[in-house]
């Protein structure tokens, strides 16, 4: 970003008279961009003092034909809902509509404010969704039977590992009867039961009980 001000400002430079008034347009383009940086990096990274670098998740808001597809991949689910890295809240609010129990999972405080604010504002029952300011990493999930998740990785090249280590952890923590769905990056070696959409905007939905059982004869075989 702060070289994108940069080329701004040179391109600026290039095209303007040199003037009074063209400093107070160039040190007013600098000021506003870096502001609007700064109020992005809130959002958009989170706590990751606290996260394993391997690990970090930024934000990134799903978009409608995203959420539209998860949707679609929990018709008739009924029970709890973990939403891991839920940032402004949009699918917990969604799912909560249909009856499900849903619990968002944020580190991020200015998300979780704005979540919890407009659950406020709307008067959605904390007993249909709740906000909670935890590390999912670092939480058991064995009371959820339904999990969504949309990791954006920090680090393009770890997103398989990303998901590899959030697999084993929902494989020794989920119930049998759990519904995994994943939005733009799949599950390795995880069969999926069906799967919405195509693009960045495919949606897996994995029957936990499945992947166990598929697993477990990968591994006789080997």
């Amino acid at each position: 970003m702060e070289d994108s001000v940069e080329v701004i400002l040179q391109d600026s430079d290039l095209a303007l008279p040199h003037s009074r008034g063209h400093y107070i347009l160039t040190a007013s383009t600098g000021a506003l961009l870096t502001g609007l940086y700064g109020v992005w990096s809130l959002f958009a990274m989170p706590g990751f003092r606290k996260v394993p670098r391997a690990l970090r998740v930024p934000y990134l808001p799903s978009c409608k034909d995203q959420t539209l597809n998860i949707m679609k991949l929990l018709e008739g689910r009924r029970g709890r809902l973990a939403d891991l890295g839920s940032g402004d809240g949009r699918l917990v609010f969604a799912a909560s509509s249909t009856g499900l129990q849903c619990t968002g999972f944020e580190i991020n405080s200015m998300l979780l404010a704005y979540s919890r604010g407009k659950a406020h504002w709307n008067r959605v029952s904390p007993s249909k969704a709740t906000f909670v300011k935890k590390d999912f990493w670092k939480t058991d999930l064995s009371m959820y039977n339904n999990v969504t998740v949309f990791l954006a990785p920090g680090v393009p090249s770890l997103i398989g590992r990303q998901m590899e280590v959030l697999g084993e952890k929902l494989l020794k923590e989920l119930p049998d009867d759990a519904c995994v769905i994943a939005c733009r990056f799949p599950f390795p070696h995880w069969p999926h039961h069906s799967s919405v959409g195509s693009g960045l905007d495919q949606t897996w939905a994995y029957d936990i009980s499945t992947v166990r059982s598929r697993l477990r004869k990968i591994k006789i075989t080997v």
